[in-house]
């Protein structure tokens, strides 16, 4: 069973019908979609969907994609006979990747052409990149896209399928929901694994979906969740990671499709946070709303991201450590082409070890480049070690660090600035707090809730890139 469930009242359930059809087609279901698929399609005493929006957060690779190949199946079939405005005769699946909806398209065409009855009622199929379409022959279709801020509008359809639900950016729902607004028997599916907010910067609207189960105040909302009961990976005890029935518990294909064997295999390849989330399911899901006294918004940030910058000039090396150690990140900044100020993240990994001879190696290729870091606090530590690898390291004191940080934030108000639209600096911004220094003030790391490190290392860049330039020093002044 999903450690949350969370379904509407019903009289009746088409669910049976689409397993039977899914068995048609070769598609045997585990108890736990079959599970998924009767509660999902509950009917309400009018005919209509008990649940108008259905989440399914599990673990990959335990068989989320079967739930939906079932669940299309059945709007394209079940209802074949019926009049147009009985039937769902418009899916609209989407994915993060169109390789991730060309695959899917892919599985569930096959499961069609293998069935004699289903394949007879094929009218055409599609098969133009970024095209992919399966026509029946009494007008129900069934559209493959990849997300976009345009794709599926304009289109009417009774079901709208978000897989990778943990990238959802809100143009991407803002171009499909409004498809459903005249439609009376409508339902949104949204599926994925685990948000980690730090590597899902588009999760907030996910999260929303789970938050809402939680609160269990949705009359419309269907909800299933396989986790562990831990509220965010880094709180995930190495027992925990180690425990079989943990495994069990959190993936509902254990013992089906995924073995302990190929499991115990994962906890030594990956890293503790990686793994506590992608098998665990144990999310570090973000804040659904705009925090307030947000010094950076999400919105505006999000307004500055250009995937083509890079710097053209100089480039100015600053690197940060969290105060436990557990994680470091390495930022670059510098000038592009038409003066605005070019940011991003290096690296970002645990631990600190790596930090030294990362520089090293950046600083042997790029020679005419400069490291910077707060002197004073965690990164301090690695100044000496770095100065021994031939590494000068500029030491930023408090008053940099104040001024850094209003530099940051006039060069993204003025619209001065460009970044790769890094998950990391996103999570980081969401969750980041002010301390004061003086009439100034810098990040906290004491009272922020999330890793700030890309953070800091990129704002320190900023400085550092900014003193060093003639250009910049006068903007600043």
């Amino acid at each position: 069973m999903p450690r949350i469930l969370v379904a509407p009242d019903y009289v009746s359930s088409t669910g049976a019908e689409a397993i039977e059809l899914a068995a048609l087609a070769g598609l045997e279901l585990d108890p736990w979609q079959a599970l998924v698929l009767e509660q999902a399609l509950g009917e309400a005493d009018d005919g209509r969907w008990a649940a108008v929006e259905v989440g399914l957060c599990v673990p990959r690779q335990n068989g989320k994609n079967a739930v939906l190949e079932a669940r299309e199946l059945a709007a394209l079939f079940l209802n074949y006979d019926r009049p147009r405005d009985e039937r769902e005769h418009l899916v609209i699946h989407s994915a993060q990747q169109f390789k991730t909806a060309k695959e899917h398209f892919l599985r569930l065409l096959g499961l069609i052409e293998g069935t004699p009855m289903l394949s007879r009622r094929v009218e055409r199929v599609v098969r133009t990149h970024g095209e992919e379409a399966i026509h029946l022959r009494n007008g129900n279709r069934i559209l493959f896209f990849a997300r976009t801020k345009s794709a599926g509008r304009g289109f009417t359809a009774p079901l709208l399928v978000f897989d990778e639900a943990m990238y959802i950016n809100q143009a991407a729902t803002g171009a499909q929901i409004p498809t459903m607004v005249t439609i009376d028997n409508r339902q949104r599916w949204y599926t994925g694994s685990a948000v980690d907010e730090t590597v899902h910067p588009d999760g907030v609207v996910f999260a929303r979906i789970r938050e809402r189960a939680l609160a269990g105040d949705d009359p419309r909302l269907a909800y299933f969740e396989w986790s562990l009961d831990v509220e965010r990976p880094e709180l995930v005890e190495p027992w925990q990671l180690a425990d079989e029935d943990n495994w069990a518990r959190s993936n509902p294909g254990h013992g089906i499709r995924i073995s302990s064997e190929a499991i115990a295999d994962e906890l030594r390849a990956l890293d503790r946070r990686t793994f506590s989330v992608e098998r665990l399911g144990v999310g570090a899901w973000p804040p659904t709303e705009p925090e307030q006294g947000q010094i950076i918004s999400a919105e505006r940030w999000a307004g500055l991201v250009d995937e083509r910058s890079e710097i053209a000039g100089r480039i100015a090396f600053a690197y940060d450590v969290s105060p436990d150690r557990t994680s470091a990140a390495i930022a670059a900044a510098g000038r592009r082409e038409d003066g605005r100020m070019h940011v991003e993240v290096i690296d970002h990994e645990r631990g600190a070890a790596w930090v030294v001879p990362r520089l090293v190696q950046l600083r042997s290729r790029w020679q005419s480049s400069s490291v910077g870091a707060d002197g004073y606090g965690p990164a301090g530590a690695l100044v000496h070690r770095l100065e021994e690898q031939g590494v000068n390291v500029q030491a930023l004191g408090a008053t940099d660090a104040a001024k850094a940080c209003g530099l940051l934030v006039d060069l993204v108000n003025d619209d001065q600035l460009r970044h790769l639209g890094s998950g990391e600096l996103a999570s980081a911004l969401r969750g980041a707090t002010s301390r004061p220094l003086g009439d100034a003030w810098a990040w906290s790391r004491k009272h922020s809730n999330v890793d700030i490190t890309p953070l800091v290392a990129v704002t320190n860049a900023v400085w550092l890139a900014a003193t060093e330039s003639e250009v910049w020093w006068d903007f600043w002044q």
